[in-house]
């Protein structure tokens, strides 16, 4: 018989198991589409596996992180009781100090948006700290958040609500995604297409920004020596507004011009594009090029923004100002508008909107037939699916106009000369 070692208290003593698991925490290196990173396993009695994990750009902040002790803290908070408020801040201050998995910090203007739907997320009747939460408690979120907002808004809360338990799963507060699945589509059989100018409406829009730049008004006439070019670069680009409001004189080039810059969603600073997709090079026309580098060149104010519109005071063009003075001015002149009732009786609108010219420039591409990756890269979008979102109905009305009449029963019939099967020899 055997017998029990005198010692096996020590051997099995729960200080040094931990210790001797903190020495199995380890770094691997990871090699994925989006490059090389540095992956920290760490104990965490959280988890499943028992191991947390995090990733780093280089291996001297993965060394630095576990050497400093950051592990062994967060396997030691993993084991906590989470509140969604308390999860929320962490996200919120990961968002704002660090960037969200590798991104860039949020802008300031973003930030608040990000705060007001963290705000909506936990003014929902949590029954559960956020570490006890399974996916039926997401479900019945989603619910409230559909009964209680519009389809759109509880669309964009319920993704801000996954991005927060992405980010606690990535630093082992949390054990796994508990909100995996659990979505709102985009659409529903009520959404109405975007609306996109046609051809010929695109043509009038153009001359009207031609006729406003020739005007015997000297003030409109100047007035447009501004807008014009940047009508035309609209529809040339199929930029967004945000982006060629700002679109600096020194990044058009012989051939097109590079977007790496945009205003902020409240106008008042420049800042990087939406996302890092948005940073591209984009063809122009050469008409558009030298309209563009005419006016920078001989009418531009100079400023410190290296601003291809500038205002007069060197600043950029407001984007109220240019949607309702500029844009729908070119509208009205065209002639593209249409009716809306009012409590106050009927009045005549634009028809269009400026971001519409971005619409335009999609639908191009697509009949055109360049490859959906590439009108991807050249709109900017950080996702093929928003791609698709968009212009889905654009592609399906392109392919069905130039697909065959031809029943399915016909062409099964049809052998490779051309011949039908079943027609007499």
């Amino acid at each position: 018989m055997l017998k029990t070692p005198a010692n096996i208290d020590r051997l099995f003593d729960p200080n040094k198991f931990e210790q001797q698991k903190e020495l199995m925490s380890d770094i691997r290196k990871r090699t994925g589409k989006k490059g090389t990173t540095y992956q920290v396993r760490y104990p965490s009695s959280a988890a499943k596996s028992g191991y947390g994990y995090k990733s780093f750009n280089t291996m001297k902040e993965a060394r630095g992180f576990l050497e400093g002790g950051c592990a062994r803290q967060l396997g030691q908070m993993s084991t906590a009781r989470i509140e969604v408020a308390e999860g929320l801040r962490i996200w919120l201050d990961a968002c704002e100090k660090e960037g969200r998995n590798g991104r860039s910090p949020v802008t300031p203007y973003t930030l608040k948006t990000y705060r007001y739907r963290a705000d909506i997320i936990e003014s929902y009747d949590w029954k559960k700290p956020l570490s006890e939460l399974i996916a039926p408690d997401v479900v019945a979120f989603r619910s409230w958040l559909l009964r209680n907002h519009s389809r759109d808004q509880a669309r964009k809360v319920l993704s801000y609500f996954h991005s927060m338990v992405l980010e606690l799963v990535h630093r082992g507060l949390l054990t796994h995604d508990i909100a995996a699945g659990v979505r709102i589509s985009a659409k529903d059989r009520n959404t109405e297409p975007v609306q996109i100018p046609t051809m010929e409406e695109v043509a009038l829009l153009l001359g009207a920004a031609d006729q406003l730049a020739n005007s015997k008004n000297k003030q409109v006439a100047k007035t447009w020596q501004r807008y014009r070019p940047m009508l035309y670069l609209a529809a040339d680009s199929g930029m967004r507004p945000q982006e060629y409001l700002v679109i600096q004189k020194s990044n058009f080039s012989k051939n097109g011009v590079q977007v790496d810059r945009a205003l902020d969603a409240g106008g008042f600073k420049l800042s990087t594009t939406k996302s890092a997709s948005g940073r591209r090079f984009i063809d122009l026309s050469p008409q558009t090029i030298d309209m563009v580098r005419h006016y920078a060149e001989h009418y531009a104010t100079d400023n410190k923004f290296d601003l291809a519109f500038p205002t007069s005071n060197g600043r950029w063009v407001n984007t109220n100002n240019w949607r309702r003075r500029g844009f729908a001015a070119a509208c009205m002149k065209a002639g593209l508008v249409v009716e809306e009732e009012t409590d106050e009786g009927t009045r005549i609108i634009p028809k269009y909107k400026p971001y519409d010219l971005r619409h335009f420039y999609a639908s191009l591409l697509i009949e055109d037939r360049v490859n959906l990756k590439k009108i991807q890269r050249l709109m900017g979008h950080a996702d093929i699916q928003t791609t698709l979102n968009t212009y889905g109905h654009v592609i399906e009305r392109v392919e069905f106009a130039e697909s065959e009449t031809k029943g399915m029963l016909d062409r099964l019939l049809e052998n490779p000369c051309g011949k039908s099967v079943a027609s007499p020899r």
